[in-house]
């Protein structure tokens, strides 16, 4: 063999190296999934948290991670710019009108979300009209609760009739603590960690919406139904209120396997993501698949057909 021979070799398998190193890099990249949460008290972080544990471990050369934000409105516009792979999001954020937001897909209905508009227990506050000229966190800008209040507010013809409040749910719970607002609103899955350990501290109640759930469907969207808080959840007397499904959504260009593997995990490790949070315990087959008008995505149909009983 010639020197140039051999120095042919060496650099055609040094290219070889190159190509193939840059593909592995590239294939772990769109690998990383990105989850969008919420506050590291409520329900979305808890579950979130833990499914990337479960995408760690069992989806070899895929690099989970958590991201903690206002919540739903943020989620849904992170996934839409790429700036993470999986969000959380309450439906009414994700539909107006019966109308879908483009670009976005659901891997599953995961559970309900319950609106909870939190007093102190010896508060005046008896009903939504109670509000009118008090302190209110509305939620934090880019949050579900904020969306859903908005509308709730209009409603009822109340909204400009609140000192309003943008505060997150743990800023929520210091300031109620403080005295520094009369109520807060928060949309999450029983129970919300913050509002229940908010009850040990002092004494709340939670106020009954539900009288208002049908007129946010006549102006909004169907999405929006009437729930009961148990007595188990927070240790108060039952209440109704308007609650939202929850789903997990992902952009529509994800590849199908990653989707398909995914919606798997979701569904196969619902005793361990329910271990985190209680609200993963609704996660089951018929109900994950009840998205729309949010269609699911390719990969996840697929799932789900795999396993139809």
């Amino acid at each position: 063999m010639t020197l140039r021979t051999s120095r042919r070799i060496a650099i055609a398998g040094l290219v070889t190296l190159l190509v193939v190193t840059g593909c592995g890099r590239g294939a772990a990249e769109d690998r990383r999934v990105r989850i969008a949460t919420g506050s590291p008290t409520a329900v979305y972080y808890a579950i979130g948290t833990a499914f990337s544990g479960i995408i760690d471990r069992e989806l070899p050369g895929t690099d989970a991670s958590v991201l903690a934000t206002a919540a739903s409105k943020e989620n849904m516009d992170l996934v839409a710019r790429g700036q993470a792979e999986v969000g959380f999001a309450q439906s009414d954020v994700l539909v107006t009108g019966g109308a879908p937001a483009p670009g976005l897909v659901a891997l599953a209905r995961v559970y309900d979300d319950l609106l909870h508009l939190v007093v102190r227990a010896d508060s005046p506050i008896k009903g939504l009209a109670g509000l009118k000229g008090k302190r209110v966190s509305v939620g934090a800008r880019g949050s579900g609760t904020t969306v859903t209040v908005g509308r709730l507010l209009t409603v009822a013809g109340m909204a400009g009739s609140v000192q309003r409040r943008d505060l997150g749910l743990d800023d929520s719970i210091v300031a109620l603590e403080r005295g520094e607002i009369d109520a807060f609103f928060f949309s999450g899955g029983l129970p919300v960690t913050g509002i229940k350990k908010l009850g040990t501290s002092v004494g709340i109640r939670i106020v009954d919406l539900s009288e208002w759930a049908g007129e946010l469907r006549k102006a909004y969207s169907d999405v929006y139904v009437v729930r009961d808080v148990p007595t188990s959840a927070y240790s108060l007397p039952p209440v109704a209120t308007i609650a939202v499904p929850n789903l997990l959504v992902v952009a529509e260009t994800m590849p199908e396997d990653l989707a398909y593997d995914l919606t798997r995990l979701l569904m196969e490790r619902r005793e361990e993501l329910a271990a985190a949070h209680p609200a993963a315990e609704r996660l089951e087959l018929r109900a994950a698949i009840s998205t729309l008008p949010v269609p699911l995505h390719p990969g996840s149909a697929r799932y789900y057909k795999s396993v139809k009983p």
